[in-house]
């Protein structure tokens, strides 16, 4: 069976108006730039709750209502780079945060981050310079003079698990840590279907051709604003040819034989892990 990643359908109702009724404690996900505020407990790390921003004594610039998780509200905030952290609590990067969490959590920290940078970067209208105005019934932007929306910024991005028999190949790219290797991935870019972007870019990465494209699944990916769609793929012919401007080097491997892969928190690593367990259930036949 495909791994997929957490889900907020069942536990989280979106919001964009912030509710009348104040909540007791609700749930801040609180940024000063990259990094999370988190709380120090004696088992680990939470995300802080509290009656306000202003109870917990921290200093915002915006404040955006995301919705209900299990009936509690909660908040993004983008807090001032001055701002401290309070007592009993930590900035820690939102990268490292996936395993100090729950996911679900890690999740809704993902989508806080992104709205956060799209308020960041939507100050002004594209088409006319002029200062857009917060919808309250949907998560959007218009611009009072040209009547522009603008949504928040999602950039799809494909990523492949191509299989050649008992191999898979993996890639290095030079922003990877030392010795760190991944299937590949890249943009979809305008006028393509996922299908054909898969085909591009692998053969623009290395050089050959795949087929029998299938779905396996996709996760939100807040770095800063990309949704990930997984796919696998049979290799169809030709020799690893990589681009040296893109890829360091590529090569087939075999489950016994794996170099340095990516943790838990990305969809690259269930796509490997993956084709792992398919491998264990064939040799176990």
């Amino acid at each position: 069976m495909k791994k997929q990643s957490g889900s907020l359908y069942h536990r989280f109702k979106p919001g964009v108006e912030r509710p009348s009724n104040n909540a007791d404690q609700a749930l801040f996900f609180a940024f000063k730039d990259e990094e999370l505020l988190l709380r120090e407990t004696g088992n680990g790390y939470i995300v802080p709750t509290a009656a306000s921003p202003q109870s917990a004594g921290l200093s915002y610039q915006c404040e955006h209502y995301l919705g209900l998780l299990d009936a509690q509200q909660c908040y993004a905030l983008e807090l001032e780079y001055s701002t401290p952290a309070p007592e009993t609590c930590i900035f820690m990067p939102l990268r490292q945060v996936y395993l100090s969490i729950p996911e679900i959590e890690f999740l809704l920290a993902g989508r806080a981050h992104q709205i956060i940078e799209w308020e960041r970067t939507h100050q002004f209208c594209g088409r006319c310079g002029m200062k857009p105005q917060s919808l309250k019934n949907e998560r959007a932007k218009k611009c009072p003079t040209c009547g522009l929306i603008n949504y928040p910024r999602l950039s799809p991005a494909i990523i492949v698990l191509v299989q050649r028999g008992n191999q898979l190949l993996l890639c290095r790219s030079p922003h990877f840590r030392e010795g760190m290797h991944s299937v590949l991935a890249g943009f979809v870019e305008p006028g393509e279907t996922l299908e054909e972007a898969v085909q591009r870019e692998v053969e623009e990465e290395v050089g050959i051709q795949v087929q029998e494209i299938k779905y396996f699944g996709s996760q939100p990916w807040p770095f800063p604003n990309s949704l990930m769609i997984g796919f696998t793929a049979e290799y169809a012919g030709g020799k690893i040819n990589v681009r040296k401007d893109e890829i360091e080097e590529a090569d087939w491997y075999s489950v016994d034989s794996l170099p340095k892969i990516p943790g838990k928190i990305s969809i690259a690593r269930n796509l490997i892990d993956y084709f792992i367990d398919k491998q264990s259930r064939v040799s176990n036949l």
